[in-house]
């Protein structure tokens, strides 16, 4: 059998003053194509602290922030849970060291290094996702897309997401676990839980 491992890096440019939503599906769905991998796995991973890399459905509704509402209702999430750096010592990153090691590799200000919300929501939300690749097709369900998460809105920046399939070229003949049976994972009681207790009766002596 036959292992391949392919390797594909998507350039991207970020706006800045608001996270990014890059929808790279297409791409990915190229990607997969290209290795000729029929069965196996896809990492998309980021290159950068401050990015994500998320699955889910494509919301279609775009606000006039080019957000489609599903990525606006999460960026509000995030945002309670981790507020936009708004104002210099709002947290403790970035220090005077780190400010002064911005200046040492040449970043254009001080100002580049207050992204820590970024940092914390990409900590949060995690760097990459890996899905499964099935008779050659991505398995993303009906509705997924790929989206890369761009947290980082001091500045508008060039970004890069490392694709990585892995697999094999040849057929899968059967991947059915007990033969397609549905699991019960529902709580089963045992008889002795379900038996009767002469407290069921109290409400019937009233």
């Amino acid at each position: 059998m036959e292992f391949v491992v392919f390797q594909k890096e998507l350039e991207l440019q970020s706006r800045g003053w608001i996270p990014t939503f890059h929808d790279v599906s297409k791409e990915i769905i190229e990607i997969v194509k290209e290795s000729g991998v029929k069965n196996g796995t896809v990492c998309i991973a980021s290159h950068h602290t401050t990015c994500s890399v998320m699955i889910q459905e494509a919301s279609h509704d775009i606000d006039s922030f080019d957000l489609e509402y599903l990525q606006h209702d999460l960026l509000d999430i995030m945002r309670k849970m981790i507020p936009d750096y708004a104002e210099e010592g709002q947290y403790r990153h970035p220090g005077p060291i780190h400010s002064q090691f911005g200046r040492y590799v040449d970043e254009p200000g001080d100002w580049t290094s207050m992204n820590t919300d970024g940092h914390l929501r990409s900590c949060f939300f995690g760097r990459s996702e890996t899905m499964t690749i099935k008779d050659g097709v991505l398995d993303g369900g009906e509705f997924a897309h790929v989206y890369f998460i761009d947290w980082d809105h001091v500045r508008a920046r060039h970004r890069q997401l490392n694709v990585t399939v892995m697999g094999t070229t040849e057929d899968i003949n059967d991947r059915k676990f007990k033969n397609g049976e549905t699991i019960n994972t529902l709580r089963r009681y045992m008889d002795e839980e379900k038996a009767y207790d002469p407290h069921f009766d109290l409400q019937l002596e009233r």
